[in-house]
């Protein structure tokens, strides 16, 4: 049986051209039958004359057709018929182990860790600007100078009240020592007996009047010292200067332009800190973010270096969502070394957030998990129509396989040069590749990933 199996081809020829001459066969005898039943037709009607029964021929035409059923059944019994699947090459792919590393994608910008826009809380004339784009400055460094001609002429004027009131006080200290004076003297004569009441009394009010003036004096030599103060704080506010280490990203002061502070306070610098610590902040999808957290390595790259991988680790991840047209993102910080200073500010990156990994596991392609056969139409092939699909059973499928459910994973192997379908537990994929983790397969098995059929 197995060799005549070998051969399908030849065993059909054989077959076919059996059927053709048994046809070509019962064609003539059907011919040559009609010809006798013209010819005999006198012969008869004497035979039935004379009372003779005439001899019957349909035992030969049965046993024709009997014939013909039998050598069908018999070839369908020892030779399977062909199906395109006969005459078909498959694509195969070994069965083996590897990594595999679950990535989820998101874009994001390279910007600073420490940003910082500077701007003026007075108003008034930018009169020198000192740093351009690109310079490095410090705590402190002068950034740009107003004009402040009018706050020198106020600290000055402020100055000269703060004068006064210290004269104030210098005028109602010599009070109040005279006061005091006569003060005392008036009080050792009234207790003599030599003052009278009404005079101690004056003397008494003066001196009290003394130290009330001196009290004034003071108060108003502090409300001077309080005016020079709040002018010479506007005098240092005029030098617009650097709050933190870092370097110069924009520049929007300009010599002899003028600060309306009072309206809304513009923004004349932009200062970024330590550009060797950056920070990449990307857009998550909300489908993605169930699988981040904080911690999980990064690997991004950047259109300006082509396909070079920077490694980046997820710091943290902002609760607060944003909804772009509907698409809903969550955005993760990522700590970044720009130790090469390669990154600049600003830069588009794409980012792939590795939230799972595997090693040395038993992995198929993904090809070959989509992979399912064509369904053969096997009922149409095999049975055929007429006299044999009425008389001859349907084929059994070749592999006797079951479809699996939609749900169910499965591969088809090719064993033994038959392709028999395994249903499998799949794990991990990383779009190419899945891990498989449970099933009846192994290590170098040839798993079908497409059929080529012949022509």
């Amino acid at each position: 049986m197995q060799k005549w199996a070998s051969r399908p081809d030849r065993i059909l020829d054989v077959f076919w051209n059996a059927m053709d001459d048994a046809t070509n066969n019962i064609a003539k005898l059907i011919k040559a039958t009609a010809g006798q039943t013209i010819m005999t037709n006198e012969s008869d009607e004497l035979a039935k004359t004379l009372g003779l029964g005439s001899k019957k021929r349909w035992p030969w035409r049965l046993l024709a057709v009997v014939a013909i059923v039998a050598v069908g059944l018999a070839v369908w019994v020892f030779v399977p018929i062909g199906t395109s699947a006969d005459r078909s090459v498959y694509v195969t792919e070994t069965v083996g182990r590897g990594d595999i590393q679950v990535s989820v994608s998101a874009t994001g910008t390279i910007e600073p860790t420490d940003l910082v826009e500077v701007s003026s809380e007075l108003s008034g004339t930018i009169t020198q600007v000192h740093v351009d784009y690109n310079d490095t400055v410090e705590v402190g460094s002068h950034l740009a100078d107003l004009d402040t001609s009018r706050l020198e002429a106020q600290l000055a004027l402020q100055n000269a009240s703060l004068a006064s009131a210290e004269a104030q006080i210098a005028i109602a200290e010599v009070t109040l020592r005279e006061t005091r004076t006569e003060y005392e003297r008036g009080l050792e004569m009234q207790q003599r007996g030599i003052e009278s009441e009404q005079a101690f009394a004056a003397q008494e009010a003066a001196f009290d009047r003394a130290r009330a003036d001196l009290s004034s004096a003071r108060a108003a030599r502090d409300l001077a010292q309080a005016n020079v103060d709040l002018v010479q704080i506007d005098l240092s506010k005029s030098c617009i200067c650097s709050p933190i280490d870092g370097v110069v990203l924009d520049r929007a002061a300009d010599e002899g332009q003028i600060v309306a502070a009072s309206l809304e306070a513009p923004i004349l610098f932009t200062i970024a800190g330590d550009l060797t610590r950056m920070e990449l902040q990307i857009d998550i999808d909300e489908s993605d973010i169930g699988r981040v957290e904080v911690g999980q390595p990064v690997i991004f790259t950047v259109e300006a270096y082509g396909d070079r991988e920077f490694p980046a680790e997820m710091s943290a991840l902002r609760f607060a969502s944003e909804n772009d047209d509907g698409i809903v993102t969550y955005k993760g910080i990522l700590s970044l070394d720009n130790s090469e200073m390669v990154l600049l500010p600003g830069m588009t990156a794409t980012a792939d957030i590795i939230v799972a990994s595997q090693t040395d596991v038993l992995v198929v392609s993904n090809s070959a998990l989509r992979y399912t056969p064509p369904q053969e139409l096997e009922e149409s092939e095999s049975s055929g129509s007429g006299l044999l699909g009425l008389v001859l059973p349907s084929r059994p499928s070749e592999t006797g396989a079951t479809r699996l459910s939609a749900e169910s994973a499965s591969v088809w192997v090719l064993r033994d040069g038959i392709a028999v379908e395994v249903p499998v537990q799949t794990g991990e994929t990383d779009g190419y590749i899945t891990e498989i983790l449970s099933g009846d397969l192994t290590e170098g098995d040839q798993v079908i990933e497409d059929r080529i059929d012949a022509e």
